[in-house]
């Protein structure tokens, strides 16, 4: 872990990263490319300074409250956070100033801040979006080696569920020739019928290779998976998107099963709903009283 210095920690379109770098240890993870100029080992986590003074100067200065999206490019709930408790002064200050959040998280730590989501959520609005890779849970152990297993973030979906708080499921990535079957996309679409999510994000069902990440991938292809290197290599080369041989047959699966259950599934509508700031009872009363 190291700090650095920044002056903002809010994107122009509101996206909110208080880390760089990860240690879920994601054997597939786009964060890792090199087009991201990250001068310091992944695992090396770079911790912003000061981060929730910063997140409070901007809050003042805006004059429209918004959504503020979080976990986009950094998981917000890594190991470290157990001790810094970075987003949850960040969430404590979106609560204070009256703004909706959604959350992205592999996590169940996120559990620990249970109480400031739901004051959120009774205020304005907030979403708690989870992803879901791997019904089996041997295989994401393998996958996804450092974080929570697709049960334990199921169970989150569900408390969430109990709280009132809307959640999303993001269904990526699909790992060509590892869990890109029908029984692992229909467990995980079980999982999201039984916790009643409000919509799905899937790009399609394979993954993306990038120069930094896919070296890294295919060393952990090498452990895990004797042989499917060269299978990766024979199907698609250098090439940046590497979609299932499955891929229109589970597409199909994902489309009839979120019609069915009335989950949104468009990733624009999806995303539509995210961006939607939405206010409730008194806010906006609230919010005139500190711009």
């Amino acid at each position: 872990m190291h700090y650095a210095d920044y002056k903002t920690v809010l994107s122009p379109k509101n996206g909110m990263n208080l880390y760089r770098g990860c240690t879920h240890g994601c054997i597939y993870c786009d964060s890792r490319s090199r087009c991201y100029r990250m001068d310091h080992d992944f695992e090396d986590i770079e911790v912003k300074r000061d981060a929730p003074k910063i997140l409070e100067g901007q809050l003042r200065r805006k004059r429209v409250p918004c959504m503020i999206g979080t976990g986009a490019m950094c998981d917000p709930y890594l190991h470290l956070e157990e001790e810094l408790q970075m987003t949850r002064q960040c969430l404590s200050l979106i609560e204070r100033y009256g703004f909706g959040v959604s959350v992205l998280t592999k996590s169940a730590r996120i559990m620990r801040d249970m109480d400031i989501l739901k004051k959120i959520n009774e205020k304005t609005k907030c979403v708690v979006q989870v992803t879901l890779t791997t019904y089996d849970e041997d295989l994401c152990r393998m996958i996804e080696p450092n974080v929570s297993t697709t049960y334990e973030r199921f169970r989150v979906l569900e408390a969430m569920k109990e709280a009132g708080i809307p959640t999303v499921v993001w269904l990526c990535p699909i790992l060509p020739f590892i869990n890109d079957t029908e029984e692992n996309l229909r467990g995980l679409l079980d999982y999201c019928i039984k916790a009643d999510v409000k919509g799905i994000v899937c790009f399609g069902f394979g993954m993306t290779l990038r120069e930094g990440d896919r070296e890294y991938f295919y060393d952990a292809l090498d452990r895990l998976f004797p042989g499917m290197r060269r299978r990766y290599a024979e199907q698609f080369g250098e090439s940046y998107i590497c979609n299932s041989p499955n891929s229109v047959r589970l597409a199909e699966i994902l489309r009839d099963t979120c019609e069915r259950h009335d989950i949104m599934h468009g990733t624009e509508e999806v995303f539509e709903y995210l961006r939607k700031f939405e206010t409730k009872k008194t806010q906006s009363t609230l919010f005139e009283t500190w711009v």
